[in-house]
């Protein structure tokens, strides 16, 4: 392959050409989750929804929990104020407060929060019985030995920005298959070229490992599939799978699925057994062709040794939407790395996530001081 310009500074790329034939070939894929409508405010989740989301709901009543009542006063993230008055509406008889504004009573009078698990908090709420936490990720949470021996109920957000998620990740497997990061740059010295550019390369008909089948992974699978990929996959809970993905084999099997894989793409949560696990041994066990792309968790990723695997060629390239540590030191030598797309941790930035979020955490809430079946109930000794 011909040697690309390392280009000096983060190139913005627009996905935009595939457009039609990714309309077409998602047409003939296995029918997609449904996603919220895209309107102002959280919508009112149904059935139909939580079920295209693939959402789990606990086998029993929260009301059959220990210890469990409806909540008195509720603290909920700063980020989440504008949810307020749907929030309210959701559990009338409970008093919310946004943390910023609450005092060191209302904090310590808490027995539920939404978005707010910070040491502070655990040590001063003594009677907290709820965490509604407010990304998939809950590591930043349930690693805190507090919340470890007190073990609350934790609930997470798993699964609603699978959808847009995946759409990144395909982004991501066509700019780098693409070279569109090459083309951009010689776009802006405003010169054409003339078969010199690096040989580009077809997603039909390649293999894709999805690290981590869970809610994006999945996602993930079903579009690339959909083009016309083999899709093979990794799972801590068994071989089982959907139809579209040819093998799922357990965390184990990942560095020997690797060496056949196309596009190593991590979804995986971070776990005390993922963390480091994409490091300098697992990508000299990959396709010096392949390309790794990470919309997982950042430390999931030794940073060091996957800079080393692009300068040096190990891989031919990468696209990362988390990194170690975010965010990323504009002194990290990581940023200069060749063959690379780093979005800033974006990938679920879009309204019809947001609204996905936002209608899940009114939905638990509600179910919540109703009692009923929690959605998304946190594994505290798992991590997801």
């Amino acid at each position: 392959m011909p040697p690309r310009q390392r280009l000096a500074t983060p190139t913005v790329l627009l996905v935009a050409g595939a457009a039609c034939w990714l309309s077409a070939a998602l047409a003939q894929a296995p029918a997609a989750p449904a996603r919220a409508a895209q309107t102002s405010g959280a919508p009112a989740p149904d059935a139909e929804l939580i079920e295209s989301l693939g959402l789990r709901t606990a086998p029993h009543p929260v009301r059959e929990r220990p210890g469990w009542h409806p909540p008195h006063l509720i603290l909920v993230s700063n980020r989440l104020e504008k949810l307020l008055p749907q929030l309210a509406r959701a559990a009338p008889g409970a008093k919310l407060v946004a943390l910023a504004r609450a005092t060191p009573q209302e904090i310590a009078a808490a027995d539920a929060t939404i978005g707010v698990c910070s040491p502070e908090v655990l040590r001063a709420a003594q009677h907290l019985q709820w965490i509604q936490w407010t990304a998939a990720g809950v590591e930043p949470c349930v690693q805190q030995p507090l919340l470890r021996a007190r073990a609350p109920l934790v609930t997470n957000l798993q699964r609603t920005m699978g959808p847009s998620m995946a759409e990144h990740v395909l982004a991501l497997m066509l700019a780098l298959s693409r070279h569109l990061e090459y083309f951009m740059a010689e776009q802006q010295r405003g010169h054409w070229t003339n078969g010199d550019e690096p040989e580009l390369v077809d997603l039909e008909g390649r293999t894709v490992l999805v690290a981590g089948l869970g809610g994006i992974g999945t996602e993930v699978a079903r579009r690339a599939h959909a083009l016309g990929m083999r899709v093979v996959a990794t799972r801590a809970s068994g071989h089982e799978g959907p139809d579209f993905v040819s093998y799922v084999g357990l965390p184990d099997e990942l560095p020997k699925l690797s060496r056949d894989a196309d596009f190593v793409v991590n979804c995986l949560p971070l776990t005390p057994e993922t963390t480091g696990i994409f490091n300098r041994q697992f990508f000299a066990g990959m396709k010096k062709s392949a390309f790794f792309i990470s919309v997982g968790r950042g430390r999931s990723t030794v940073t060091a040794d996957l800079t080393a695997a692009l300068t040096d060629g190990t891989i031919a390239g990468a696209g990362l939407d988390v990194v170690d540590p975010e965010p990323l030191p504009p002194e990290s030598p990581l940023w200069h790395a060749p063959h690379l797309i780093i979005t800033p941790h974006v990938s679920a930035h879009t309204p019809i996530a947001q609204e996905a979020r936002e209608s899940i955490l009114v939905e638990n809430l509600r179910r919540y001081v109703a009692g009923e079946p929690m959605l998304s109930v946190v594994d505290i000794e798992k991590g997801y």
